[in-house]
Protein backbone atom coordinates (compact mmCIF):
# COMPACT_ATOMS: atom_id res chain seq x y z
CA UNK A 1 0.00 0.00 0.00
CA UNK A 2 2.55 2.27 0.73
CA UNK A 3 4.14 2.25 -2.98
CA UNK A 4 1.08 2.97 -4.58
CA UNK A 5 1.44 6.07 -1.96
CA UNK A 6 4.65 6.96 -2.84
CA UNK A 7 3.91 6.47 -6.40
CA UNK A 8 0.32 8.96 -6.28
CA UNK A 9 3.16 11.58 -4.98
CA UNK A 10 5.48 11.27 -7.64
CA UNK A 11 2.75 11.04 -10.09
CA UNK A 12 0.17 14.19 -9.19
CA UNK A 13 3.58 16.40 -8.18
CA UNK A 14 4.27 16.71 -11.67
CA UNK A 15 1.05 18.67 -12.22
CA UNK A 16 2.05 21.13 -9.92
CA UNK A 17 5.24 21.95 -9.65
CA UNK A 18 5.71 24.40 -12.13
CA UNK A 19 3.23 26.91 -10.21
CA UNK A 20 5.47 28.55 -7.83
CA UNK A 21 8.00 28.58 -11.17
CA UNK A 22 6.35 30.75 -13.63
CA UNK A 23 8.20 33.92 -12.73
CA UNK A 24 11.76 32.04 -13.24
CA UNK A 25 10.19 30.06 -16.79
CA UNK A 26 9.08 34.32 -18.04
CA UNK A 27 13.24 35.14 -17.43
CA UNK A 28 14.48 31.74 -18.56
CA UNK A 29 12.05 31.89 -21.69
CA UNK A 30 12.16 35.59 -22.30
CA UNK A 31 8.30 35.95 -22.68
CA UNK A 32 5.77 37.26 -20.58
CA UNK A 33 3.64 36.39 -17.65
CA UNK A 34 1.01 36.18 -19.72
CA UNK A 35 2.67 33.43 -21.84
CA UNK A 36 3.72 31.68 -19.13
CA UNK A 37 0.51 31.49 -17.83
CA UNK A 38 -0.84 28.88 -19.90
CA UNK A 39 1.70 26.04 -18.60
CA UNK A 40 -0.56 25.36 -15.76
CA UNK A 41 -3.36 25.20 -17.32
CA UNK A 42 -1.68 22.74 -20.19
CA UNK A 43 -0.55 20.15 -17.79
CA UNK A 44 -4.02 20.26 -16.07
CA UNK A 45 -5.57 19.73 -19.57
CA UNK A 46 -3.60 17.06 -20.49
CA UNK A 47 -4.33 15.72 -16.64
CA UNK A 48 -8.07 15.55 -17.76
CA UNK A 49 -7.32 14.31 -21.26
CA UNK A 50 -5.73 11.14 -19.69
CA UNK A 51 -8.36 10.69 -16.74
CA UNK A 52 -10.96 10.44 -19.79
CA UNK A 53 -8.47 8.12 -22.39
CA UNK A 54 -6.19 6.62 -20.47
CA UNK A 55 -7.39 5.63 -16.83
CA UNK A 56 -10.37 3.79 -18.30
CA UNK A 57 -7.67 0.89 -19.10
CA UNK A 58 -7.15 0.03 -15.75
CA UNK A 59 -10.40 -1.91 -16.31
CA UNK A 60 -9.17 -3.84 -19.45
CA UNK A 61 -5.06 -4.24 -19.74
CA UNK A 62 -3.34 -5.70 -17.11
CA UNK A 63 -2.60 -2.75 -14.15
CA UNK A 64 0.93 -4.24 -13.73
CA UNK A 65 2.23 -3.21 -17.06
CA UNK A 66 -0.06 -0.18 -17.63
CA UNK A 67 1.37 1.54 -14.63
CA UNK A 68 5.35 0.56 -15.67
CA UNK A 69 4.29 1.83 -18.95
CA UNK A 70 2.53 5.46 -17.68
CA UNK A 71 5.53 5.92 -15.06
CA UNK A 72 8.05 5.24 -17.57
CA UNK A 73 6.76 7.70 -19.95
CA UNK A 74 6.00 10.37 -17.07
CA UNK A 75 9.72 10.11 -16.79
CA UNK A 76 10.83 10.15 -19.96
CA UNK A 77 9.16 13.44 -20.81
CA UNK A 78 10.31 15.31 -18.26
CA UNK A 79 13.46 14.80 -19.19
CA UNK A 80 12.38 16.99 -22.27
CA UNK A 81 10.58 19.48 -19.73
CA UNK A 82 14.28 19.88 -17.90
CA UNK A 83 16.41 20.19 -20.55
CA UNK A 84 14.10 22.36 -23.78
CA UNK A 85 14.50 25.64 -24.01
CA UNK A 86 11.81 26.54 -26.42
CA UNK A 87 9.03 27.74 -24.55
CA UNK A 88 6.72 25.92 -27.31
CA UNK A 89 8.66 22.42 -26.74
CA UNK A 90 7.96 23.17 -22.87
CA UNK A 91 4.17 23.67 -23.45
CA UNK A 92 3.88 20.78 -25.63
CA UNK A 93 5.44 18.72 -23.07
CA UNK A 94 3.72 19.64 -20.39
CA UNK A 95 0.71 18.56 -22.17
CA UNK A 96 1.72 15.16 -22.59
CA UNK A 97 3.26 14.82 -18.81
CA UNK A 98 -0.23 15.82 -17.66
CA UNK A 99 -1.61 13.28 -19.49
CA UNK A 100 0.53 10.30 -18.55
CA UNK A 101 0.64 11.49 -14.75
CA UNK A 102 -2.83 9.65 -13.87
CA UNK A 103 -1.22 6.79 -11.69
CA UNK A 104 -3.23 8.09 -9.01
CA UNK A 105 -6.36 7.42 -10.68
CA UNK A 106 -5.12 3.83 -11.81
CA UNK A 107 -4.02 3.37 -8.15
CA UNK A 108 -7.05 4.20 -6.11
CA UNK A 109 -9.69 1.35 -7.77
CA UNK A 110 -6.43 -1.47 -7.72
CA UNK A 111 -6.74 -0.29 -4.00
CA UNK A 112 -10.21 -0.46 -3.80
CA UNK A 113 -9.73 -3.88 -5.66
CA UNK A 114 -7.68 -5.63 -3.37
CA UNK A 115 -8.39 -4.37 -0.13
CA UNK A 116 -11.27 -6.67 1.93
CA UNK A 117 -14.70 -4.62 1.45
CA UNK A 118 -14.66 -4.17 5.65
CA UNK A 119 -10.96 -2.04 5.19
CA UNK A 120 -11.77 -0.62 1.81
CA UNK A 121 -12.01 2.67 3.16
CA UNK A 122 -8.73 2.09 4.97
CA UNK A 123 -6.59 1.46 1.78
CA UNK A 124 -8.23 4.18 -0.45
CA UNK A 125 -7.44 6.95 2.43
CA UNK A 126 -3.82 5.51 1.96
CA UNK A 127 -3.72 6.37 -1.72
CA UNK A 128 -5.67 9.44 -1.56
CA UNK A 129 -3.43 10.76 1.30
CA UNK A 130 -0.19 10.10 -1.31
CA UNK A 131 -2.28 11.89 -3.73
CA UNK A 132 -3.06 14.08 -1.04
CA UNK A 133 0.36 15.12 -0.02
CA UNK A 134 1.99 15.20 -3.64
CA UNK A 135 -0.49 18.48 -4.08
CA UNK A 136 0.99 19.96 -0.93
CA UNK A 137 4.67 18.99 -1.34
CA UNK A 138 5.20 20.00 -4.67
CA UNK A 139 4.55 23.50 -4.41
CA UNK A 140 6.93 24.10 -1.20
CA UNK A 141 9.89 21.88 -2.73
CA UNK A 142 9.69 23.29 -6.27
CA UNK A 143 9.63 26.84 -4.70
CA UNK A 144 12.50 26.01 -2.29
CA UNK A 145 14.52 24.23 -4.99
CA UNK A 146 14.32 27.65 -7.57
CA UNK A 147 14.90 30.22 -4.84
CA UNK A 148 18.71 29.14 -4.38
CA UNK A 149 18.74 27.14 -8.12
CA UNK A 150 17.62 27.03 -11.53
CA UNK A 151 14.05 25.70 -11.63
CA UNK A 152 15.63 22.72 -14.32
CA UNK A 153 17.03 21.53 -10.96
CA UNK A 154 13.31 20.71 -9.81
CA UNK A 155 12.49 19.14 -13.14
CA UNK A 156 16.01 17.03 -12.37
CA UNK A 157 14.45 16.38 -8.96
CA UNK A 158 11.18 15.08 -10.69
CA UNK A 159 12.97 12.62 -12.56
CA UNK A 160 15.31 11.37 -9.68
CA UNK A 161 11.77 10.94 -8.18
CA UNK A 162 9.85 8.62 -11.07
CA UNK A 163 13.21 6.97 -11.61
CA UNK A 164 12.69 5.66 -8.00
CA UNK A 165 9.09 4.90 -8.08
CA UNK A 166 9.70 2.99 -11.28
CA UNK A 167 12.46 1.10 -10.21
CA UNK A 168 10.59 0.25 -6.83
CA UNK A 169 6.98 -0.45 -8.84
CA UNK A 170 8.80 -3.20 -11.17
CA UNK A 171 10.24 -4.91 -8.05
CA UNK A 172 7.50 -4.52 -5.96
CA UNK A 173 4.08 -4.35 -7.86
CA UNK A 174 2.27 -7.57 -8.35
CA UNK A 175 0.47 -8.72 -11.69
CA UNK A 176 -2.90 -7.98 -11.77
CA UNK A 177 -5.33 -10.03 -14.25
CA UNK A 178 -7.23 -7.35 -16.84
CA UNK A 179 -10.82 -7.53 -15.56
CA UNK A 180 -12.92 -7.25 -18.91
CA UNK A 181 -10.72 -9.53 -21.27
CA UNK A 182 -14.26 -9.45 -23.58
CA UNK A 183 -14.22 -5.67 -24.05
CA UNK A 184 -12.58 -3.61 -26.38
CA UNK A 185 -11.48 0.33 -25.79
CA UNK A 186 -14.42 1.98 -27.23
CA UNK A 187 -16.82 -0.43 -25.19
CA UNK A 188 -14.57 1.29 -21.93
CA UNK A 189 -15.33 4.67 -22.71
CA UNK A 190 -18.86 3.80 -24.36
CA UNK A 191 -19.69 1.90 -20.83
CA UNK A 192 -18.21 5.12 -18.86
CA UNK A 193 -20.11 7.10 -20.88
CA UNK A 194 -23.59 5.31 -19.97
CA UNK A 195 -22.36 5.23 -16.37
CA UNK A 196 -22.39 9.24 -15.86
CA UNK A 197 -25.85 9.44 -17.02
CA UNK A 198 -27.53 6.12 -15.41
CA UNK A 199 -26.52 5.41 -12.47
CA UNK A 200 -27.66 7.47 -9.44
CA UNK A 201 -25.37 7.30 -6.71
CA UNK A 202 -22.15 7.97 -9.36
CA UNK A 203 -24.59 11.08 -10.13
CA UNK A 204 -25.35 12.29 -7.07
CA UNK A 205 -21.59 11.64 -5.95
CA UNK A 206 -20.30 13.41 -9.02
CA UNK A 207 -22.61 16.39 -8.13
CA UNK A 208 -21.50 16.72 -4.33
CA UNK A 209 -17.89 16.21 -5.73
CA UNK A 210 -18.52 19.08 -8.14
CA UNK A 211 -19.91 21.31 -4.70
CA UNK A 212 -16.96 19.93 -2.49
CA UNK A 213 -14.09 20.80 -5.28
CA UNK A 214 -15.88 24.24 -5.79
CA UNK A 215 -15.27 25.03 -2.26
CA UNK A 216 -11.50 24.26 -2.15
CA UNK A 217 -10.55 25.80 -4.68
CA UNK A 218 -12.28 28.95 -3.95
CA UNK A 219 -10.78 28.52 -0.09
CA UNK A 220 -7.45 28.22 -1.30
CA UNK A 221 -7.07 31.04 -4.42
CA UNK A 222 -8.97 33.09 -2.20
CA UNK A 223 -7.50 32.75 0.59
CA UNK A 224 -3.79 34.12 -0.88
CA UNK A 225 -5.96 37.58 -1.49
CA UNK A 226 -6.78 37.53 2.04
CA UNK A 227 -4.12 37.00 3.69
CA UNK A 228 -1.71 39.43 1.46
CA UNK A 229 -4.23 42.33 1.91
CA UNK A 230 -5.38 44.15 5.17
CA UNK A 231 -5.50 43.50 8.13
CA UNK A 232 -2.25 40.95 7.38
CA UNK A 233 -0.24 41.77 4.63
CA UNK A 234 1.74 38.45 4.87
CA UNK A 235 4.81 37.64 2.53
CA UNK A 236 4.68 35.54 -0.36
CA UNK A 237 6.52 32.92 1.83
CA UNK A 238 3.87 33.12 4.82
CA UNK A 239 1.12 32.49 2.56
CA UNK A 240 3.07 29.37 0.94
CA UNK A 241 3.59 27.70 4.14
CA UNK A 242 -0.22 27.98 5.09
CA UNK A 243 -0.43 25.14 2.85
CA UNK A 244 1.72 23.22 5.55
CA UNK A 245 -1.32 23.28 7.98
CA UNK A 246 -3.22 21.14 5.06
CA UNK A 247 -0.68 18.31 5.91
CA UNK A 248 -2.39 17.79 9.08
CA UNK A 249 -5.32 16.44 7.12
CA UNK A 250 -3.05 14.50 5.26
CA UNK A 251 -1.72 13.01 7.78
CA UNK A 252 -5.67 11.87 9.53
CA UNK A 253 -6.34 10.17 6.25
CA UNK A 254 -5.43 6.45 7.78
CA UNK A 255 -7.44 7.28 10.72
CA UNK A 256 -10.56 9.13 8.63
CA UNK A 257 -10.35 5.66 6.40
CA UNK A 258 -10.77 3.80 9.60
CA UNK A 259 -13.78 5.85 11.27
CA UNK A 260 -15.58 5.46 7.63
CA UNK A 261 -15.06 1.43 7.72
CA UNK A 262 -17.31 1.49 10.46
CA UNK A 263 -19.87 3.73 9.04
CA UNK A 264 -22.28 3.04 5.98
CA UNK A 265 -20.45 5.65 3.75
CA UNK A 266 -23.75 7.78 3.24
CA UNK A 267 -23.49 8.41 7.02
CA UNK A 268 -19.69 9.60 6.05
CA UNK A 269 -20.28 11.87 3.59
CA UNK A 270 -23.16 13.60 6.16
CA UNK A 271 -20.91 13.65 9.49
CA UNK A 272 -18.27 15.14 6.99
CA UNK A 273 -20.73 17.66 5.30
CA UNK A 274 -22.23 18.85 9.05
CA UNK A 275 -18.83 19.31 9.88
CA UNK A 276 -17.50 21.51 6.74
CA UNK A 277 -19.86 23.74 7.59
CA UNK A 278 -18.88 24.53 10.93
CA UNK A 279 -15.79 25.29 9.94
CA UNK A 280 -16.51 27.16 7.10
CA UNK A 281 -18.77 29.53 9.56
CA UNK A 282 -16.03 30.16 11.29
CA UNK A 283 -14.48 31.42 8.22
CA UNK A 284 -17.47 33.65 7.14
CA UNK A 285 -17.31 35.03 10.82
CA UNK A 286 -14.09 35.90 11.50
CA UNK A 287 -11.83 35.00 9.06
CA UNK A 288 -11.35 37.93 7.93
CA UNK A 289 -10.60 39.82 11.37
CA UNK A 290 -8.70 37.06 13.98
CA UNK A 291 -5.88 34.74 12.12
CA UNK A 292 -6.81 31.80 14.43
CA UNK A 293 -10.12 31.69 12.71
CA UNK A 294 -8.33 31.00 9.09
CA UNK A 295 -5.83 28.33 10.99
CA UNK A 296 -9.11 26.78 12.45
CA UNK A 297 -11.20 26.50 8.74
CA UNK A 298 -8.41 25.43 7.13
CA UNK A 299 -7.65 22.91 9.31
CA UNK A 300 -10.86 21.32 9.50
CA UNK A 301 -11.81 22.27 5.88
CA UNK A 302 -8.99 19.62 4.81
CA UNK A 303 -9.70 17.12 7.43
CA UNK A 304 -13.19 16.82 6.31
CA UNK A 305 -12.38 17.26 3.03
CA UNK A 306 -10.95 14.28 2.61
CA UNK A 307 -13.31 11.92 4.87
CA UNK A 308 -16.04 13.37 2.18
CA UNK A 309 -13.98 12.30 -0.52
CA UNK A 310 -13.25 9.01 0.64
CA UNK A 311 -16.45 8.16 1.80
CA UNK A 312 -17.58 8.81 -1.76
CA UNK A 313 -15.12 6.53 -3.27
CA UNK A 314 -16.03 3.74 -1.46
CA UNK A 315 -19.22 4.04 -2.24
CA UNK A 316 -19.01 4.56 -5.68
CA UNK A 317 -16.26 1.57 -6.25
CA UNK A 318 -19.36 -0.56 -5.11
CA UNK A 319 -20.92 -0.12 -7.74
CA UNK A 320 -19.34 -2.25 -9.77
CA UNK A 321 -16.38 -4.25 -9.34
CA UNK A 322 -15.30 -4.47 -13.00
CA UNK A 323 -15.82 -1.16 -13.29
CA UNK A 324 -13.74 0.74 -10.49
CA UNK A 325 -11.53 2.50 -13.00
CA UNK A 326 -14.39 4.21 -15.19
CA UNK A 327 -16.21 4.67 -12.16
CA UNK A 328 -13.05 6.88 -10.74
CA UNK A 329 -13.09 8.47 -13.87
CA UNK A 330 -16.61 9.71 -13.84
CA UNK A 331 -15.80 11.32 -10.20
CA UNK A 332 -12.37 12.82 -10.98
CA UNK A 333 -13.49 14.79 -13.90
CA UNK A 334 -16.35 15.99 -11.62
CA UNK A 335 -13.90 17.38 -9.44
CA UNK A 336 -12.30 19.48 -12.35
CA UNK A 337 -15.38 20.92 -13.08
CA UNK A 338 -15.76 21.85 -9.59
CA UNK A 339 -12.41 23.34 -9.72
CA UNK A 340 -12.84 25.94 -12.76
CA UNK A 341 -16.25 26.61 -10.70
CA UNK A 342 -14.93 27.32 -7.54
CA UNK A 343 -11.27 28.92 -9.30
CA UNK A 344 -13.38 31.65 -11.54
CA UNK A 345 -16.19 32.03 -9.51
CA UNK A 346 -14.70 32.30 -6.29
CA UNK A 347 -12.26 34.84 -7.07
CA UNK A 348 -15.00 37.38 -9.29
CA UNK A 349 -16.91 37.71 -5.84
CA UNK A 350 -13.85 38.23 -4.30
CA UNK A 351 -12.22 40.89 -5.79
CA UNK A 352 -16.13 42.20 -6.02
CA UNK A 353 -17.52 42.13 -2.96
CA UNK A 354 -14.85 41.26 -0.37
CA UNK A 355 -13.82 37.81 1.70
CA UNK A 356 -17.03 37.51 3.42
CA UNK A 357 -19.28 37.14 0.27
CA UNK A 358 -16.68 34.59 -1.19
CA UNK A 359 -17.21 32.42 2.39
CA UNK A 360 -20.57 33.10 1.97
CA UNK A 361 -20.09 31.90 -1.35
CA UNK A 362 -18.68 28.47 0.37
CA UNK A 363 -21.72 28.25 2.57
CA UNK A 364 -23.80 27.79 -0.39
CA UNK A 365 -21.52 25.74 -2.04
CA UNK A 366 -22.07 23.04 1.00
CA UNK A 367 -25.84 23.48 1.22
CA UNK A 368 -25.71 22.33 -2.77
CA UNK A 369 -23.93 18.97 -1.02
CA UNK A 370 -26.15 18.63 2.00
CA UNK A 371 -29.17 19.03 -0.34
CA UNK A 372 -27.40 16.77 -3.49
CA UNK A 373 -27.08 13.78 -0.18
CA UNK A 374 -30.56 13.73 1.24
CA UNK A 375 -32.50 13.68 -1.62
CA UNK A 376 -30.98 9.93 -1.91
CA UNK A 377 -30.81 7.61 1.15
CA UNK A 378 -28.32 5.75 2.68
CA UNK A 379 -29.81 2.07 1.39
CA UNK A 380 -31.51 2.64 -1.69
CA UNK A 381 -31.23 0.30 -4.09
CA UNK A 382 -29.14 0.35 -7.27
CA UNK A 383 -31.53 1.42 -9.83
CA UNK A 384 -33.44 4.06 -7.25
CA UNK A 385 -32.85 7.68 -8.26
CA UNK A 386 -34.60 9.65 -4.80
CA UNK A 387 -36.28 9.15 -1.54
CA UNK A 388 -35.41 6.14 1.00
CA UNK A 389 -36.02 2.89 1.74
CA UNK A 390 -34.24 -0.20 3.49
CA UNK A 391 -33.94 1.81 6.62
CA UNK A 392 -31.45 4.29 8.29
CA UNK A 393 -29.34 2.36 10.25
CA UNK A 394 -25.79 3.79 10.36
CA UNK A 395 -23.28 0.98 11.44
CA UNK A 396 -22.11 -0.93 8.68
CA UNK A 397 -21.59 -3.81 10.65
CA UNK A 398 -25.55 -4.40 11.71
CA UNK A 399 -26.34 -4.14 7.58
CA UNK A 400 -24.02 -6.80 6.35
CA UNK A 401 -25.05 -8.99 9.71
CA UNK A 402 -28.98 -8.54 8.07
CA UNK A 403 -27.52 -9.15 4.81
CA UNK A 404 -25.81 -12.22 5.82
CA UNK A 405 -28.75 -13.70 7.99
CA UNK A 406 -31.20 -12.69 4.90
CA UNK A 407 -29.38 -14.62 2.55
CA UNK A 408 -29.39 -17.75 4.71
CA UNK A 409 -32.47 -17.47 4.87
CA UNK A 410 -33.09 -18.03 1.34
CA UNK A 411 -31.75 -21.21 1.73
CA UNK A 412 -34.88 -22.61 2.97
CA UNK A 413 -36.54 -21.82 -0.20
CA UNK A 414 -36.08 -22.88 -3.66
CA UNK A 415 -33.26 -21.14 -5.33
CA UNK A 416 -35.50 -19.76 -8.00
CA UNK A 417 -38.92 -20.08 -9.39
CA UNK A 418 -40.12 -20.07 -12.97
CA UNK A 419 -42.37 -17.94 -14.10
CA UNK A 420 -43.35 -18.16 -17.85
CA UNK A 421 -44.32 -14.18 -19.56
CA UNK A 422 -44.60 -14.01 -22.91
CA UNK A 423 -44.05 -17.19 -23.81
CA UNK A 424 -40.50 -17.22 -22.30
CA UNK A 425 -39.06 -18.41 -19.07
CA UNK A 426 -38.25 -16.06 -16.30
CA UNK A 427 -35.92 -16.69 -13.44
CA UNK A 428 -36.54 -14.75 -10.36
CA UNK A 429 -33.42 -13.86 -7.85
CA UNK A 430 -34.32 -16.11 -4.59
CA UNK A 431 -33.77 -13.28 -2.13
CA UNK A 432 -34.42 -9.83 -1.60
CA UNK A 433 -30.50 -9.24 -1.94
CA UNK A 434 -30.22 -10.42 -5.86
CA UNK A 435 -33.67 -8.43 -6.13
CA UNK A 436 -31.79 -5.11 -6.20
CA UNK A 437 -29.17 -6.31 -8.33
CA UNK A 438 -27.29 -4.83 -6.54
CA UNK A 439 -26.19 -4.25 -2.57
CA UNK A 440 -25.75 -0.63 -1.52
CA UNK A 441 -22.49 0.49 -0.26
CA UNK A 442 -22.03 -1.11 2.81
CA UNK A 443 -25.25 -2.76 2.66
CA UNK A 444 -24.48 -6.72 2.16
CA UNK A 445 -21.23 -8.63 0.53
CA UNK A 446 -19.42 -7.48 -2.15
CA UNK A 447 -21.20 -6.89 -5.42
CA UNK A 448 -20.46 -10.25 -7.85
CA UNK A 449 -17.26 -9.20 -10.40
CA UNK A 450 -19.49 -9.90 -13.39
CA UNK A 451 -18.51 -8.04 -16.71
CA UNK A 452 -19.63 -4.60 -17.45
Amino acid sequence: MLIRARGCVAAVANLYYCQPLLIQFSQSFNVSYNEVSRIPTLFQAGYAAGLLLLSPLGDLVRRRQLLLWLITLSTTLTIGLAVTSDLAAFEALSFLVGMVSVTPQILLPLAADLAPQEHRASAISVVLSGLLFGVLIARVIAGVIAEFTSWRMVYYMAIGTQALVLVGSYLMLPDYPSKNDDLTYWDILWTMTKFAFTEPLLIQASLINIASSACFSSFWVTLTFLLGGPPYSYSTLVIGLFGLIGMFGVAMGPLVGKLIDRLVPWYASLFSIFFLICFQSVQTAAGGINIAAVVIATLGLDIFRQMLQVSLSTAVFGISTAARSRLNAVLILSLFIGQVLGTSVGTKVFVGHGWRAAAALNMGWYGWQLLALLLRGPHCQRSTWFGYEGGVEPRKSLVEARAKDLNSDSKDVPAAQNDVEGGAEKVQPSSAVEQRGHAPPGDGPEPVNEKV
